[in-house]
């Protein structure tokens, strides 16, 4: 259990952070940069379930999603180097329970004939936004990945690609299971 007693410490206002490994990092480091947007993903989806009491299944499944985000900021802030203990890692069975969701979810879901555009209920437009800053976040890990020496769990970076998907669907889910979701027109004010 983590405890906090006290939320300013001064350490960072020379420009750096520290990752939870101890070693420390400028603040606009790319896996800083990662795990806060992680972070931003997860506020997102807190301002999401402002709109889903009255969808259970939904709220429930947005709750166990913030709990993984926290554990892939866990993952992102310690990375794993050869030689060192274990630390909580984002693993398959979150990717796996993430893609039974989306499963169950999207069952409920009439085939798509357009391309949707973010709005219809407040859940829904929310989704939406927290959808493209789930997108950003999967880029910077990815970019974060592709430097020498910055591992990231392939698990991560897959719940992420997952959770774009996921909030896809919810926001259909939160749209009255796409009854009312609103549809991209092509060239409709030409």
């Amino acid at each position: 259990m983590v405890t906090l007693n006290r939320i300013y410490t001064k350490t960072g206002d020379d420009g750096t952070t520290a990752l939870g490994s101890g070693e420390r990092r400028p603040k606009y480091d790319l896996r800083i940069e990662a795990y806060g947007t992680v972070d931003e993903t997860n506020a997102a989806i807190g301002v999401v379930r402002l709109h889903t009491s009255d969808v259970p299944e939904l709220d429930a499944m947005l709750g166990r999603i913030q709990n993984d985000l926290f554990d892939l900021g866990a993952d992102l802030a310690v990375p794993e180097r050869e030689g060192k203990a274990e630390r909580l890692r984002v693993v398959e069975s979150q990717v796996e329970r993430l893609e039974r969701d989306i499963d169950a979810l999207n069952d409920k879901l009439a085939p798509l004939t357009s391309f949707v555009l973010p709005g219809g209920t407040p859940a829904a437009a929310h989704l939406h936004v927290a959808r493209t800053i789930c997108r950003r976040a999967e880029r910077v890990m990815v970019k974060l990945a592709a430097q020498p020496g910055e591992p990231v769990s392939a698990a991560g970076i897959q719940y992420m690609n997952r959770l774009s998907d996921f909030l896809f669907v919810a926001s259909r889910t939160a749209n009255g299971n796409g009854a009312g979701d609103v549809l991209w027109v092509p060239g409709q004010n030409r």
